[in-house]
């Protein structure tokens, strides 16, 4: 009996002006809203958390890309030396020839390993562009139009075509 009991003070309790239907409404209304707010709180979280995941992607891709580009770098030098090399006077001599020979191939292995792994020589035929190039003097020339690049002192290389090092070029007046 005492149950009927509590059930009936439960009732009791219910103000007389109570209107079953406008709080049920509003109540409806506040669990809409409340969804809704919710629901606008996820989407956010969900489109913040893929943004995330695709910037993360992005820079992992990256640092994969460039994995190699200090040690790109570093053959840089080995690859000028060859070069120097190769291109001094040899006269007569039959085993500097060959030595010689020995140097160029040398060189177009480095240069077909480079094209491997995306290393390519930065062009100087064209004018000069301090993007690729590092000017590092002036020269007054009737050959070479002026802002056109007249001679190279260091060949540039770019890697997956970001400089790896500038070419160092003098430039014509």
């Amino acid at each position: 009996m005492s149950e009927d009991t509590n059930k009936n003070e439960n009732v009791d309790n219910i103000p007389d002006n109570f209107d079953d239907n406008v709080s049920f409404t509003k109540l409806n209304e506040d669990v809409k809203d409340e969804l809704a707010l919710a629901k606008e709180s996820l989407m956010r979280a969900t489109a913040d958390f893929e943004n995330i995941k695709k910037r993360l992607e992005r820079e992992k891709g990256e640092a994969v890309k460039f994995a190699n580009e200090s040690f790109a770098r570093d053959l840089l030098p080995v690859i000028d030396a060859l070069e120097i090399a190769s291109n001094l006077q040899s006269g007569d001599d039959e085993i500097a020839n060959k030595i010689k020979d020995g140097i160029n191939l040398t060189i177009e292995q480095f240069k077909k390993c480079f094209e491997k792994y995306g290393i390519k020589e930065i062009r100087t035929d064209a004018e000069f562009n301090p993007e690729f190039h590092n000017a590092i003097n002036y020269i007054e020339s009737d050959e070479v139009e002026s802002g056109k690049i007249a001679a190279v002192y260091q060949k540039g290389y770019l890697y997956n075509d970001r400089v790896l090092r500038p070419s160092m070029v003098v430039i014509a007046k």
